[in-house]
Parts: structure tokens; sequence; C-alpha cells
């Protein structure tokens, strides 16, 4: 992911496992941006810029409804992200997602951008208002700025019928919160919009819900990726019992309980630049 506005807390690396990870959550996920993006009015002709590309899976659902009359410019920092981001492209056989390695402040831009668009980046940046304004400087003025974030709140009571589950996500989510993430981001969106000089966004919450493996494969994956750092941070696990079998337990849980596990909400919030804006 980028850096806009300062250093980013980014607490989950670039290995080949986590690329995997991103790529299994993306699935998950898809269906949600792809109804946010569209709402959003992302389309047909469009030239998207994509903040913080990964291995990019956004770039790629962004470059199918804009077309092949449209284009998508992913940014990413990490150069394997890259990598792998670019052979995915040419295996989906989309020719118009193009990505840069670049901090987006020095991203050379030759025309403004019709939208720009993240999904759970923001929530790893020390000053996303910082960010808002610089990313709102590439779009054309009425273009549009659409990030898809993270609210961790609403789960945990939805989940409190699943012990382990729920003290897997605590643990997730006090492992990100202590690296300098906001697991809260989606709910500061509004506010953090205006800040940055943007009108009022429209917003839409949604909450995936399911009984289906991929539902607790989500939160295992993301448990392992976090574990080392949980285990720098001296966070208590001993109470999860032995890892190894941590996701067969909790799909068993799952399935005992007769009852749908939540993934983390989304909250997307949308606005347009001002007509007004100065350039």
């Amino acid at each position: 992911m980028p850096t806009s506005g300062g250093t980013s807390h980014y607490a989950l690396g670039n290995t080949d496992a986590e690329h995997e990870r991103l790529i299994r959550q993306a699935m998950l996920l898809a269906p949600l941006t792809e109804r946010f993006f569209r709402q959003a009015d992302i389309g047909p002709g469009q030239r998207v810029l994509d903040l913080g590309s990964g291995v990019g899976d956004v770039a790629m659902l962004a470059a199918r409804l804009v077309g092949p009359s449209g284009e998508v410019v992913g940014v990413e920092r990490d150069t394997r992200s890259i990598a792998r981001a670019r052979t995915r492209v040419a295996e989906a056989g989309l020719n118009n997602a193009i990505f840069t390695q670049s901090d987006v402040r020095k991203l050379p831009v030759d025309k403004p951008f019709d939208a720009v668009v993240g999904r759970f980046i923001l929530q790893f940046l020390p000053d996303p208002v910082v960010a808002l304004q610089l990313m709102s400087q590439l779009v054309r003025p009425g273009g549009i700025i659409a990030f898809h974030e993270p609210c961790w709140s609403p789960i945990l009571p939805l989940a409190a019928h699943l012990p382990l589950w729920s003290a897997c996500a605590s643990l997730i989510r006090e492992s990100l919160e202590r690296s300098g993430g906001n697991t809260e981001m989606g709910l500061a969106l509004y506010c953090t919009f205006q800040q940055a000089g943007l009108p009022a966004p429209t917003l839409q919450m949604e909450i995936p819900v399911g009984d289906n493996p991929a539902a607790a494969l989500w939160i295992y994956d993301l448990f392992c990726t976090l574990l080392p750092q949980m285990q720098q941070l001296n966070l208590p696990l001993e109470g999860l019992g032995n890892v190894d079998t941590l996701l067969e337990r909790i799909q068993s849980e799952v399935e005992r309980s007769k009852n749908p596990v939540p993934c983390v909400a989304l909250i997307g919030a949308w606005s347009r630049r001002p007509a007004n804006a100065a350039s």
C-alpha cells in the first residue's frame, strides 16, 4: 500500500502467504465492493486511480466496471505486490489496468482522474484527512472519491455466541490497533471526508454473514497473518489452544451454533470533488 500523509502503519506485510490471503479475502468482499462502486457511479469509460492496489483485486474489479474504453491506474509501493498484480491482470486479460510503484504524493499525473478508490487503505494511514486532500487534487472537479473501510464494533456482539471466533476477532482487533491501525475507520469516514474539504459523503454499511467455510476461514487467515505480531505484543493467546487445530475448531464452533457468523462490517463512503474546486 502507498504512503500518503505520513508513514503508514501496515501490520499485514507482503509475504507470499499474505498475497494468497488477500486473494481469498477479495473473493469474499468482491460482491460488496462492486455494489458500492456501482452506487458511487463508477462505470464505463472512466479513468480510475486505485490507491494501495496490493495484488490487484480492487483494480481488476474497477477495470471490469469501466470496461475497455476506461482505464485503471493502480498505485502500490511494494515491488513484489506489483509484480503479482501485473501477472494476475495479464492472466485475466484486462488490458485496461496498469500498476505503478509510487507514493501518491509523487505520482506523475498527465491528466486528472474521473475517480479515486480504495479498500482497507485509509485505516493504515496516520493522517487520512491529508491523504484525502492529496488524492482529491488528482480528481477532476465533479469526480468521485470512494473508499471502502472496516468497522469492527458491530461484529463482536453479533458473534457473541461464538466464543472462539470472538476471541480471535478481539485479538486481531487489538493487534491492528496497537500497530497504529484504525479498526473503526469506516465510522470515521463521514467526518474525514468533510475535514478534507469534500462534501459530506453518501454512506452504506454491509456485513457479510454466513455459515460457509469461507466465513470461518476469513477470521483464521487474518489471525495467522497477525500471529507473529500478537506474540511480539505478548497478547494472551493461551486460551485459544493449539493453533494447528484452530481452523477446524472455529469451523466446528460455527457449524454447531446453527447460526451465521459475521465477517467485518464494511462502510463505503463516496463523494464528489466540488465542481468549483481549484486544480
